[in-house]
């Protein structure tokens, strides 16, 4: 067990390191910025054991499980992937790219709960959801390539082109091993948890549940520490805008009946994915910039969340009073700091216009 616990380990760094290498490569050879490649090739790439898990669902007569997958990989995106990613190396984000699709996640997650409102995610909602990932990445790749030539300086050549197959080949074997990885990986820490007396609820909830996003968070922090911090904040959004549009919106549309929503999904984990989402637009607005801090909390929130679904799992007496505190103490304050952030970027890039001097 321990042995293969150490071969995924080593497979999923592997598979990330080739899945950077080719989406960097790629992205050069078609004129794309490494945040555009992030959000369309790596995110892709990465999404694709949701994908798998939610269409092997389906097919298996239980699509009710594609909705705890998408939601619960986007909340483990951006708190855990992004926040570990940016603890490892801060990111900074160049590209205006991301003002689009920062707000776009959140748009589609605010429509993923609307649509959820009648108990279920049907074929109409599902091909709506496909229609907008189609659009979506068109979008993105057409801006992302007039933003490329419009930032290349007049005069300059433009880069040869790198090995586009053998790129393309690179991310494939990455996409492989990060799979087959993830899949080692699971397995055998499911077994030495199995075997300490830890349960098949615990298992669920921590081991398994990270499972899918294990590629994601792999890839991140590998082009975190590669100084490719874009692709890294880009494989998370995009993920997630996959996530919501490919994998929610094909398997609704393949499922005969749509997706059942459970009522438990839309009083507590959609909203909280809806608010994870709107948690990342101050902190990319201000300063365009996830800083170590502030990735340190996303990691805790992401703790305080596990630990929810925990105590709320297994009825635990602790429940109550965790979440009193958590609703009446840890989401005002977080909401006061978030506000204070956006108050302070406003009031630089105030002065910054009057030419005035940052105070303090």
């Amino acid at each position: 067990m321990a042995t293969s616990l150490v071969i995924g380990l080593v497979l999923l760094i592997a598979g990330g390191e080739l899945l950077v290498r080719g989406g960097s490569g790629l992205g050069r050879a078609l004129g794309l910025s490494p945040l555009v490649v992030g959000l369309t090739v790596v995110a892709l790439a990465t999404s694709a054991p949701e994908l798998a898990v939610s269409l092997d669902a389906t097919l298996s007569g239980a699509p009710g499980l594609a909705v705890g997958n998408v939601v619960g990989s986007n909340i483990t995106n951006v708190l855990l992937v992004l926040g570990l990613s940016a603890v490892v190396l801060p990111i900074t984000v160049h590209s205006q790219l991301v003002r689009f699709d920062v707000p776009f996640v959140v748009v589609l997650s605010v429509l993923a709960l609307v649509l959820m409102l009648d108990g279920s995610v049907g074929r109409f909602d599902g091909g709506l959801l496909v229609t907008l990932l189609v659009a979506y990445v068109a979008w993105t790749v057409v801006l992302g390539r007039r933003a490329g030539n419009d930032d290349r300086p007049t005069g300059a050549t433009v880069p040869a082109p790198s090995r586009p197959l053998i790129d393309t080949v690179l991310i494939l074997v990455g996409v492989a091993l990060l799979v087959l990885g993830a899949r080692l990986l699971v397995s055998s820490a499911t077994s030495i948890a199995t075997a300490f007396g830890v349960s098949d609820l615990v298992i669920g909830l921590t081991v398994v549940a990270v499972g899918t996003s294990l590629p994601e968070l792999a890839t991140s922090v590998i082009a975190a520490l590669r100084g490719e911090q874009e692709m890294a904040i880009g494989n998370v959004i995009g993920s997630n805008v996959f996530n919501l549009t490919a994998v929610l919106g094909l398997t609704a549309t393949i499922a005969p009946g749509g997706i059942p929503v459970d009522a438990a999904a839309l009083r507590f984990d959609v909203p909280v994915m809806i608010a994870v989402a709107v948690a990342l637009l101050p902190i990319v607005f201000t300063g365009m910039a996830i800083a170590r801090w502030e990735g340190g909390v996303f990691l805790a929130y992401y703790v305080v969340y596990v630990t929810y679904l925990l105590l709320a799992a297994s009825d635990h007496d602790a429940l109550p009073a965790f979440s009193r505190v958590m609703f009446g103490f840890v989401v005002p304050i977080t909401a006061l700091t978030i506000a204070v952030l956006v108050a302070h970027e406003v009031q630089l890039r105030r002065r910054h216009r009057q030419g005035l001097p940052d105070s303090g």
